[in-house]
């Protein structure tokens, strides 16, 4: 049996020289950093499977139903009108992320990327169980093939692309429900064939993903492993190795390094790096190495911590700066990101949401009574119930200005919409000629939640108010 593969700075761990396909087959790992990111990702998973089950105002808690444009998040309903507000949610998020990454480095690579939990949490863990730790992978890849290395090739990836059907069907849920979910189920793919069609290529897809393609997508695909040269500097919490301390390596008693070249780092990282090389490209801050270097020296009775969350500046025995720079401009930008979206949802966001038209034909009339300009009003009820609402011209319409029917309200069924023509009348006395006017929608207890400006159109008033040639 080969040999792993020894990690440099010239190329990746998983491409030979030939620019073939060198599979990574990671070591077991048990420690405090270990245990504790299994926790972090046992909870994680049950937070994205149970989100369809948790009904908050009548529907889960969060159901983006594509197919009638209504999305729920957390209790709130928004429509693709609302969606405006999302780039105050990315600007936000974006630099809480920049914030954290400067702070502590990948962390959210190793601890809460889905793509980290799954693979390193539920496929890693099959694939120990079907086919043995590290040593009987490799010896296994390099066995002829028997009934016996078959059957549990066979084994493995039956229980992959059942746990990736099973995550392709609850990423689902979160668009058609999971009563829809369960009724498309029973009759039948055919008849829902866009469903269909959607949860055979997740399944697919993550069956590949994460039975063949594993550690290349956060080290070829990711960006945000590229991002962090910029987003690091010295200070930076990042996994690392004392040097200082563990240097010059080798066997016990040779040598007065602490770092006895046992290679157990190399052999529980998922990408396949030496850590001693230096941060890298590769790294995801995953911690394995941290545990598997404390069990080494608790075994030789030597402090831990020789491999380590650590800044570069801390490992060169200088004290490290937590507050910085970098630190404080991410962290304002992301708070007014965040706080921009606070005060607009406060601010903007209502229960309702409307669109106002003329309708087709002539942009106007004239009769006796004046000037009338019709409209087509759209309104959506974005709440759970039904609700009742009126039309009203805004206060600050030219006197004399009125709605045809009156201030009339009327009914709006939960989350549907109701089209209403208004007429706006221009008396004779009162019309000076095209302005701009604005409609008020008024809930029940009379507060205004949406207003609509349009232009009101007719003629020239001077026209209007010449008297018609009689007939001789």
């Amino acid at each position: 049996m080969s040999s792993p593969r020894q990690p440099n700075l010239n190329s990746v761990t998983s491409i030979n020289a030939d620019g073939s396909r060198y599979f990574i087959h990671t070591a077991d790992v048990k420690g405090k950093w270990t245990g504790m990111r299994r926790v972090v990702a046992f909870a994680l998973i049950v937070f994205y499977l149970a989100l369809p089950w948790i009904p908050i105002k009548g529907h889960p808690a969060v159901f983006l139903d594509i197919e009638t444009r209504n999305f729920h998040v957390f209790g709130l309903h928004f429509v693709p009108q609302d969606f405006w507000m999302m780039f105050f949610a990315v600007t936000g998020l974006g630099f809480a992320l920049f914030f954290a990454t400067s702070l502590l480095g990948r962390l959210w690579c190793g601890w809460a990327c889905p793509y980290t939990v799954f693979l390193d949490h539920v496929y890693r863990r099959i694939e120990r169980w079907v086919e043995g730790d590290a040593q009987a992978r490799r010896k296994l890849d390099e066995a002829p093939w028997t009934a016996g290395k078959i059957a549990k090739r066979l084994v493995k990836h039956w229980l992959y692309a059942g746990i990736a059907a099973v995550i392709a069907h609850a990423f689902l849920a979160y668009f058609v429900s999971l009563p829809r979910l369960y009724h498309f189920m029973h009759e039948g793919p055919l008849q829902h064939a866009t469903a269909f069609g959607v949860v055979l290529f997740l399944t697919i897809t993550l069956w590949f993903c994460f039975g063949y393609f594993r550690e290349q997508f956060c080290i070829i695909m990711c960006p945000y492993g590229r991002l962090q040269s910029a987003l690091t500097d010295d200070d930076t919490v990042t996994i690392g190795y004392d040097a200082n301390r563990g240097e010059p390596r080798g066997a016990v008693g040779k040598t007065e390094g602490d770092c006895v070249d046992c290679r157990r780092c190399v052999n529980v990282c998922p990408t396949g790096i030496d850590i001693r090389n230096g941060l890298q490209l590769e790294c995801i801050g995953c911690a394995a190495c941290i545990d598997a270097c404390d069990d080494i020296m608790t075994k030789l009775n030597r402090p831990k911590g020789l491999v380590r969350y650590d800044s570069l500046t801390g490992f060169s025995g200088k004290p490290r700066r937590i507050l910085r720079p970098r630190i404080y401009a991410y962290s304002v930008l992301g708070m007014l990101g965040l706080a921009a979206l606070v005060l607009v949802s406060w601010l903007k966001f209502s229960s309702f949401t409307a669109t106002i038209s003329r309708v087709s034909g002539a942009g106007y009339s004239v009769d006796a009574e004046g000037v009338r300009n019709v409209f087509l009003m759209r309104v959506k009820n974005k709440r759970g119930e039904d609700a009742t609402v009126g039309i009203r011209l805004a206060p600050d319409t030219p006197a004399g200005y009125r709605l045809a029917d009156g201030n009339a309200s009327f009914k709006i069924p939960a989350e549907e919409e109701v089209t209403r023509t208004c007429t706006v009348i221009a008396p004779r006395g009162s019309y000076t000629g095209p302005c701009i006017i604005r409609l008020e929608i008024y809930d029940e207890t009379g507060k205004v939640q949406v207003t609509k400006t349009t232009r009101f159109m007719g003629p020239n008033p001077n026209t209007l108010n010449t008297p018609a040639p009689q007939p001789k």
